[in-house]
């Protein structure tokens, strides 16, 4: 945030049309990387058309305010005399009062704010409309006249036009406003590999997530690309998924209301055989989210023991709040759609955020009555139709497992080393569970809202304590009213924290540059992938300069496929705890060679992307052979 050092002057001999043309000048001063900076922040160019723009055509600054607002230190700020000749008269007190409101008000302003430059000068720019000076202070009477020159800038800012409907945008979707992200195009990239990235960007130049996947592939194929010319033809194909599904889902909440999402299906490669990947209820999914999860899915079940295509899908449904009525008649209007393309030789779910018990009965319900039959089941946990109980602690279980065996290869052991861990799913809480067996301190777990900290280590009676609150739907707050040591930290995440190891599982790009910088500097050696691409391109080279070790999702995160496809090839619903875990272990075995084995083959050995190349190289070589297999279809 920002206070200002000065207010709008004006001079008592100018007519009121000299007024109007007379610049406004704001001077702020700012510490940044240790320099103190004058902002002089001027009117803005006059653009009639601007009173006509519409909200949808601005295209928003790449960062947020908050995000601006963390690197800058304010140093102080206070009214000039000139400009408080409608207060000369009143007492001393009556001026601190007003310059103390015009902090907090400013204060709270520019939250909406970020600094730039334009034409060589630092000025103050609004986060939401993406302008400056006059030309985003509108008077809402639609007055430039001299009344409108002696409001002050917090006045001016605030009746804005544009600015007041974003804000009532933003209330009505009580979401925060979501930021048009430039895509972060990596530089040492070789020619070859390049090509394929920029073909991508001509195709899908909006696709932030999807190309940033791209990328990450790409990037770790390069050896293998420039090696064999004929792998970019074959990686151009692989980049265009094979079908897009979206339609849309209407349905009536408990008010008699009706409201219409839209659904998305990816199924994105078919060569090694039946899609299997994830369905996403959350109001953030769009297309490109849809891409980047079935693309790694592809990915991740290529490098499986199992021959299987990859998908993804979901809705911008959000199940939070609903009862359970809603949920079922969303679930079963998006059934209705997207049954005639599921099928045990063609597509089956899994669950993904927002997607749980509840969700996955009632899909699976409406597609065995609208596909007249029940074969295949939906992955799912602990349903009676869904197979294994244990399916559940599938992927949790088998990141720790991929864990141990990457500490054994260095004969080291999980024994005493302190993990933080993100999320509040079924994954991390499944994470905790396996991460006690092996006698390791888990310290963290964290919402949307914040993150919890326990230095004394969760242990399983803590972790009895945690599966309750998250059964009842409680806050992670109340963990800390019944262990007084631990703390909640709201608006925060738990890499500052400092460990051993790290366990994102919570979203896609939950480490950024900055949460990178702070595991590094926390002693974290490894960080074990969770979710998909948690990492920011910028995080992912913080990370490798600081010599972390990272273990891919796409190998370490292929627990719940291996569990699912158990269940359907072997037709097992009695496995003990023991035999399924002796199962799994074998799986994530058989997945952490073949990436070490492909790493070595490639170079890669003592890299610390050494298993994210060579996950993506042996998954790739195997689409690649049946790809030219199948000739070109």
């Amino acid at each position: 945030m920002f206070l200002p050092t000065g207010g709008v002057g004006m001079s008592s001999t100018m007519d009121d049309m000299n007024l109007i043309q007379q610049a406004q000048r704001h001077h702020l001063v700012v510490r940044e990387l240790g320099e103190e900076i004058d902002l002089e922040i001027g009117p803005g160019d006059d653009d009639p058309s601007f009173a006509h723009s519409s909200l949808l055509g601005v295209q928003l600054h790449e960062s947020s305010a908050k995000e601006n607002s963390e690197n800058k230190d304010i140093i102080g700020s206070e009214l000039p005399n000139e400009d408080l000749d409608l207060s000369k008269a009143q007492p001393g007190k009556r001026k601190k009062k007003v310059v103390k409101r015009w902090r907090e008000e400013w204060a709270d302003t520019y939250k909406w704010a970020y600094v730039d430059v334009k034409d060589g000068t630092a000025r103050i720019f609004c986060s939401v409309c993406r302008e400056y000076g006059r030309k985003h202070r509108r008077n809402p009477y639609g007055n430039e006249g001299s009344r409108n020159m002696q409001m002050s800038a917090l006045e001016e800012h605030n009746n804005s036009l544009l600015h007041k409907e974003a804000l009532r945008l933003q209330q009505a979707s009580k979401e925060k406003i979501i930021v048009d992200k430039p895509i972060y195009v990596k530089a040492l990239m070789s020619k070859t590999a390049g090509s394929i990235v920029e073909a991508a960007l001509r195709r899908d130049p909006h696709e932030a997530e999807f190309i940033q996947s791209v990328q990450e592939v790409v990037h770790a194929l390069e050896r293998v690309i420039s090696k064999n010319s004929n792998y970019v033809n074959t990686m151009e194909r692989l980049l265009e998924p094979e079908r897009t599904i979206i339609f849309r889902v209407p349905w009536v909440d408990d008010r008699g209301e009706t409201h219409v999402n839209r659904g998305f299906r990816v199924q994105f490669n078919q060569t090694l055989g039946p899609c299997r990947g994830g369905l996403r209820f959350h109001p953030s999914m769009n297309l490109s989210i849809a891409k980047f999860l079935s693309f790694e899915q592809t990915l991740k079940n290529a490098l499986s023991p199992y021959r299987l295509g990859g998908s993804s899908g979901g809705s911008d449904f959000d199940p939070k709040g609903k009862s359970d009525n809603e949920v079922m008649k969303f679930c079963q209007s998006f059934m209705n759609e997207l049954y005639r393309y599921l099928g045990p030789d063609k597509d089956l779910p899994l669950e993904d955020i927002g997607v749980g018990t509840r969700e996955m009965g009632y899909l699976y319900g409406q597609y065995r009555r609208l596909a007249g039959h029940s074969q295949g089941s939906f992955i799912g946990p602990r349903i009676n139709w869904s197979g294994s109980s244990l399916r559940t602690e599938a992927t949790g279980y088998g990141l720790v497992f991929f864990l141990h065996l990457m500490l054994a290869d260095m004969n080291k052991e999980l024994k005493g080393l302190r993990c933080v861990v993100s999320g509040f799913g079924k994954i991390s809480m499944h994470v905790l569970d396996k991460l006690l067996g092996y006698g390791a301190v888990p310290i963290t777990i964290s919402d949307s809202k914040g993150y919890l900290v326990d230095e004394e280590g969760i242990d399983y009676n803590k972790l009895d304590v945690l599966k309750q609150i998250k059964d009842q739907n409680r806050s992670l707050r109340d963990y800390s009213k019944q262990y007084a040591r631990s703390k909640y930290y709201d608006e925060a995440k738990p890499w500052n924290e400092r460990c051993d190891i790290a366990f994102p599982c919570a979203f896609h790009n939950e480490i950024d540059q900055s949460d990178a910088i702070n595991l590094v500097n926390s002693g974290c050696r490894i960080l074990v992938e969770g979710s998909s691409m948690p990492c920011t391109p910028e995080a992912v080279d913080i990370l490798r300069k600081g010599n972390v070790l990272v273990a891919p999702s796409m190998a370490a995160g292929v627990g719940g496929v291996v569990a699912g496809e158990l269940e359907l090839k072997e037709c097992n619903l009695n496995w003990s705890p023991v035999d399924f875990e002796t199962k799994l272990q074998d799986a994530m075995k058989q997945t952490y060679q073949r990436s070490l084995k492909a790493a070595h083959d490639f170079g890669y050995p003592e890299s610390p992307e050494g298993l994210v190349h060579g996950a993506a190289i042996s998954a790739f070589l195997t689409l690649a052979s049946s790809m030219a297999g199948q000739g070109c279809a």
